[in-house]
């Protein structure tokens, strides 16, 4: 599945997908729920949290996987 497809299912811009798997943004709840019922999978299956060893004030690591 494209961006671009994932994105009109989900109904956010495919820019909007592209800044959440480049870590620019976190997802909003509903819209992380969104992309796991387009991908067929739990949240905890596409997507992951990756803290960051210095602890800073950045977003978490945050990445869409739908290979599982």
């Amino acid at each position: 599945m494209t961006q671009k497809e994932l994105a009109d299912f989900v109904g956010v811009s495919r820019q909007i997908i592209h800044a959440i798997e480049s870590n620019k943004v976190s997802p909003s709840l509903v819209v992380a729920f969104k992309i796991a019922y387009t991908l067929g999978h739990t949240v905890e299956e596409v997507l992951y949290y990756e803290p960051d060893e210095d602890d800073s004030e950045d977003p978490p690591h945050i990445s869409i996987d739908a290979s599982n």
